[in-house]
């Protein structure tokens, strides 16, 4: 009991420790503060683009590598005191803006309705899941050349139902956008259409949720796992990074592995984002996981072991992607998702994958953002509710303000520790 209550007590503080180091965001590297928007070039003006690229036009949805934000919904900003849960330094609509057209985020039960909460809603609260959604869909009314993926992890507890979902994904507009594949292939799978073809029919929402069953109500809200499968998520070594299959364990196509389930036509979805641990049952402590940020320009960085031999020690996204694409017979990730988007840059991986040319140095074909003014300026601004954009106070290109900010977490925490145990 008193273990449990100490970890308790370490999920909740850990958001409270890190205004210990508000001041060092605040002197953060100008160089992170400004991410180029992906600018339009002459070519592309004559053509239709699709997320980014008119190269992917012709493409089913299948063959395209979408770029995602893990936990976009948790920002690590000063509008959450630089929360050391938050897994991102813009908000949701600023990563569409900036090229991703994937977006995942963890949800719970709160009274009636359904709250976007980081492990739990005591920890991060980033406010109910349908204003979220109202945010993105007004993004999807702007930019009607983009098709968007969900994926909404239904939080540990008590599971909401495919029914519960439906209602806020009504009530918030997006229904008439959502996108339901049809099982008419060869055993079963699922048929995917092109890019071009779900913006001309506006179908242009695919969301997967976990944990729910097939609803004929809201045939739009897809299970995951009946669609998608996963590498490992709980890496906290920059070597831990993997191509196995981790979840589902349970579905039948899974036993085989990686290559049999993107056989039977299942999406594959490569996780690539490393967390810092706290804790390990010294005391009756428990382990707690928070994102490492204090490298992340190399985590997230494009180089492969063929430019840069120390890539794969150091866990790159690009030796990542390219060890994935080897071990699954020339099957690339179909979904990625990475921690603070903004460094590496992560989208330089995306375009390479989908052999596009970057439109700008943040990325572009695995979803390009929108239209940006004079080289140097900001984005063009988003047209749906996000806060204002704040400053980029990640490691790596970040200079030294990222890691003076880690290393105050890293302080408080200890701080904490021995004072509570102290108090034990």
């Amino acid at each position: 009991m008193r273990g449990s209550r100490l970890h308790s007590l370490l999920a909740l503080a850990a958001t409270a420790l890190l205004s210990y180091t508000q001041f060092a965001a605040a002197t953060t590297s100008s160089n992170n503060a400004n991410i180029p928007g992906t600018r339009i070039s002459a070519r592309q003006a004559t053509q239709q683009s699709c997320n980014g690229a008119p190269e992917l036009c012709g493409r089913t949805y299948d063959a395209v590598t979408h770029m995602g934000a893990h936990n976009s919904a948790f920002v690590r900003d000063a509008s959450t005191n630089n929360s050391i849960a938050g897994n991102q330094y813009f908000p949701a609509t600023r990563a569409l803006d900036d090229g991703l057209r994937l977006l995942q985020a963890q949800v719970h039960p709160l009274g009636d309705g359904i709250e976007l909460c980081h492990s739990s809603c005591a920890l991060l609260d980033a406010g109910p899941l349908g204003k979220w959604l109202a945010g993105i869909k007004t993004w999807l009314e702007g930019h009607p050349n983009e098709v968007v993926t969900l994926l909404l992890v239904n939080g540990d507890g008590k599971k909401m139902d495919a029914a519960a979902f439906g209602r806020v994904f009504e009530a918030a507009g997006l229904g008439k956008y959502g996108f339901v594949p049809t099982n008419t292939g060869a055993g079963g799978k699922d048929e995917w259409p092109t890019l071009r073809s779900m913006i001309a029919t506006n179908t242009r929402l695919v969301i997967f949720i976990t944990d729910i069953a097939a609803s004929d109500r809201y045939p739009y809200l897809l299970p995951q796992f009946d669609h998608v499968f996963e590498t490992p998520w709980a890496v906290t070594s920059p070597t831990g990074f993997n191509c196995t299959l981790d979840r589902p364990r349970t579905a039948s196509w899974a036993a085989s592995g990686p290559r049999a389930a993107i056989a039977a036509g299942k999406l594959s979805l490569m996780n690539h984002f490393r967390y810092n641990t706290v804790g390990g049952g010294s005391a009756g402590l428990g382990t707690i996981m928070f994102p490492a940020s204090e490298d992340v320009a190399a985590t997230n960085s494009p180089e492969t072991t063929a430019e840069d031999a120390s890539s794969a020690g150091r866990g790159t996204l690009g030796a990542h992607a390219e060890r994935c694409v080897g071990e699954w017979a020339g099957g690339k990730p179909t979904f990625v998702l990475v921690d603070f988007y903004s460094e590496g840059p992560a989208l330089a991986t995306a375009d390479r994958l989908n052999g596009v040319r970057t439109t700008s140095t943040s990325g572009g074909g695995g979803g390009g953002g929108s239209a940006a003014g004079d080289a140097g300026g900001s984005p063009s601004p988003s047209p749906s509710p996000s806060p204002s954009r704040p400053p980029v106070t990640g490691g790596g290109g970040g200079g030294s303000s990222g890691s003076s900010r880690d290393s105050g977490v890293a302080f408080g925490l200890v701080v904490f520790i021995v004072g509570a145990l102290v108090m034990l």
